[in-house]
């Protein structure tokens, strides 16, 4: 027995080198969750190590059977642990133990010392989508302890999510991938911090029931719509082309929101040209036959022109952004700006 840190080690007159197996685990899957390879090197094991008495895995490993010591050994004392064939299972922590595994580095490079085989066995893995759990993790505590994020409301974070969805498509444009990244990480963050907002079922003026509701009935819902608008993949209805998927979706959702006029559910506070182009593709895609208004004015002229432009499958808001661009790089150029170039 060690009598400085209470770690027994084996004989030094075996030989047989041993096996040291660092076991990782992840925060964002279930404690108890284990691999099969897992479960059967840590029943194999001769030892079970963790330096965290508080790891959520020990609960689960003991009601398995598996005697779990808590001790923080070096990687000498570590090393002596697996002399004599000896398997010695390490639970890691959530920082990795770098103390740990520094010191198995420094004495393999050292060619001093004869090192046990090592392992590192993944016991959980994380699925896509679960850095999406620490998310809302960060946004509750931030909820709950920040002076300026703890006082928001729907209305108050509004017109953030308007200027996010602007630099979005700014991003989209300017194809600037890793701004395009931290963009749609901003947008998602709205989402996340309404959704925590409606959790706490507050009323808010002016607002329609009050029933609480968090980011997970938020994800289920979209699931529903996805799966409902798509019978072609999650369905038996087949469709080869992108326009049989449009009129899928047109159709399941006509069937949805019951609509009694087919410009229901255009949203009026968006850009005039979007508007005007979101209203003539709904009269396109009904068949319908509607004479443009007439009247004096740039306005009614801008109409005529965003109306053609969807006809003719053109984005008069993203056609006229690219036309404005141009004239900024123009003004840029005649200030004499350093860099600027006509049409950059």
């Amino acid at each position: 027995m060690n009598a400085t840190s209470g770690f027994e080690t084996a004989p030094e007159t075996e030989t047989d080198p041993g096996r040291v197996v660092l076991l990782t685990t992840s925060h964002r899957v279930a404690p108890g969750l284990l691999s099969w390879p897992a479960w059967q090197t840590l029943h194999a094991a001769d030892r079970v190590l963790c330096a965290d008495g508080t790891h959520p895995q020990l609960p689960y490993l003991r009601d398995a059977g598996i005697p779990v010591a808590e001790i923080a050994p070096t990687a000498e004392e570590l090393i002596d642990a697996c002399a004599g064939g000896r398997t010695v299972v390490v639970v890691t922590t959530g920082e990795g133990d770098p103390a740990l595994t520094d010191g198995l580095a420094r004495l393999a490079g050292s060619g001093r010392v004869r090192m046990p085989d090592l392992e590192l066995l993944p016991a959980s893995y994380d699925l896509p989508g679960a850095r999406l759990l620490d998310l809302v993790q960060v946004m509750d505590r931030i909820r709950l302890e920040c002076p300026w994020s703890s006082r928001q409301t729907h209305k108050g974070l509004a017109k953030y999510g308007i200027e996010e969805a602007y630099e979005l498509v700014e991003a989209i444009e300017d194809g600037d991938r890793d701004e395009l990244r931290e963009e749609l990480g901003d947008v998602l963050l709205q989402v996340v911090f309404h959704a925590r907002i409606a959790e706490e079922g507050i009323e808010e003026e002016g607002e329609e029931g009050t029933a609480p509701f968090s980011i997970d009935d938020v994800a289920a819902g979209i699931v529903t719509k996805l799966i409902h608008r798509h019978p072609h993949v999650f369905g038996d209805e087949t469709a080869s082309t992108p326009e049989d998927v449009k009129e899928h979706w047109l159709r399941t959702k006509a069937v949805e929101k019951r609509r009694e006029s087919v410009t229901d559910g255009v949203p009026l506070g968006q850009p005039g040209l979007a508007l005007a182009a979101k209203l003539a593709s709904r009269v396109h895609t009904a068949g319908l036959d509607v004479p443009l208004p007439q009247g004096e004015g740039i306005g009614y002229e801008l109409l005529e022109m965003a109306v053609r432009a969807e006809t003719e499958g053109v984005d008069p808001e993203a056609a006229l952004r690219a036309a404005a661009r141009a004239y900024r790089d123009a003004v840029r150029v005649r200030e004499g700006v350093a860099g600027a170039t006509a049409g950059e």
